[in-house]
């Protein structure tokens, strides 16, 4: 019996187009040696210990190959010898021919470079840990893996159709993004995301129903991962939350609020807007957490290195209690555990972090690898 559950789940992954190339040329190389042992064998028992199994073999492929540089020995005096060498010929011709088309199709192709190329990707995707999970590159997943790239968080994507993924990773990351081609409802599917490694997990689906698997599923194999999820109906919203959605985003509430925030403040939504657009600066709120041995530990705001050294703005702090702190007074002293929320540039949020103590997503990731 497998000890490892999650490796035989992993066993049962569908072959894509290049992995049946690959397998319908190793069949074809596996019905040519097949034949020319038949042959060899035939000549070493009609034979009868007059040549060696060697020379049998050497006969066989280079009658299966029409080389064909001679005869065996005496072979005009063994009854049948002849025989085989005609059904050999004919046999041998067709499976060379089939080993040539198989070939020719996976070289002619690109298989070859498909198989090396997602090994290779197979490989990084191994070695993530703490990263997030995004089942679905559509119209929202897109909008999430633009955010994460701006933000500079390891991710994998789920997505069933091979050729848009491809131009998302083109698009968006010079075509290095970490993709699982597959159904993100499937067990397998999202074990090879890595989602019993990952720290969060988004269901970004079409349907409520599937994302509600996806949910369900990550759930099962991940009981500590952070997971949001997109719902269309809001009397799914409920049902999420049970299958183990830590939150629920319904992209038809968040229109009507852009749309009231348009008209009722609409500097504010297009400062917000610029902070989220401008290709030159990726300014974002953040979250950073004070770990044990930071510098920050009872220490004054005011006192601290935060403003001169990361230039990160602190908006709000969250205490042991829950309760947020927003304009936090210059002193007040910060304490193991606090959350900051701050904004700021990628950059600035990593010196934070570092002051903090937390490590940096892409730091953990390279811990991990």
């Amino acid at each position: 019996m497998n000890g490892n559950p999650r490796r035989s789940k992993l066993a049962e992954v569908p072959l894509a187009k290049h992995d049946l190339a690959i397998r319908r040329m190793m069949l074809s190389l596996l019905a040519m040696v097949l034949v020319a042992l038949t042959g060899a064998l035939f000549y070493f028992l009609l034979g009868r210990g007059r040549w060696s199994f060697g020379e049998c073999a050497y006969m066989a492929i280079i009658t299966i190959s029409t080389v064909g540089f001679g005869e065996l020995n005496q072979m005009e005096g063994v009854p049948g010898a002849r025989a085989v060498t005609i059904a050999l010929i004919i046999g041998g011709l067709g499976v060379i021919a089939y080993f040539q088309a198989n070939l020719t199709s996976i070289l002619v192709e690109g298989s070859v470079g498909q198989v090396f190329r997602r090994n290779r990707m197979r490989k990084k995707i191994i070695a993530q840990e703490g990263h997030v999970v995004v089942a679905g590159a559509g119209s929202t997943g897109r909008h999430v893996i633009e955010e994460l790239v701006k933000t500079e968080r390891p991710f994998v994507v789920i997505e069933r159709d091979r050729e848009h993924a491809e131009r998302i990773s083109e698009e968006l990351m010079g075509g290095n993004m970490l993709v699982v081609h597959g159904d993100a409802t499937m067990d397998h599917v999202l074990l090879q995301a890595g989602v019993d490694r990952a720290s969060g997990v988004v269901a970004a689906l079409t349907h409520d129903k599937d994302n509600l698997f996806v949910t369900l599923s990550a759930r099962g194999l991940n009981p500590t991962a952070r997971i949001v999820a997109k719902v269309v109906e809001d009397e799914t919203t409920p049902k999420m939350l049970k299958a183990g959605a830590n939150r629920v985003v319904s992209p038809a509430m968040i229109g009507g609020m852009r749309m009231v925030s348009e008209l009722v403040r609409p500097d504010v939504t297009e400062f917000l807007d610029l902070m989220v657009r401008d290709k030159d600066r990726a300014l974002r709120f953040e979250e950073v957490v004070i770990r044990a041995g930071s510098v920050l530990i009872d220490v004054a705001l005011k006192d601290s290195s935060i403003r001169r050294d990361t230039r990160a703005l602190i908006v709000a702090m969250r205490g042991e209690d829950g309760v947020f702190s927003y304009n936090p007074e210059p002193t007040i002293v910060m304490r193991e555990g606090w959350t900051l929320v701050a904004i700021g540039e990628p950059d600035n949020i990593r010196k934070l972090r570092a002051l903090a103590g937390e490590p940096s997503p892409v730091s953990r990731l390279m811990g991990a690898s």
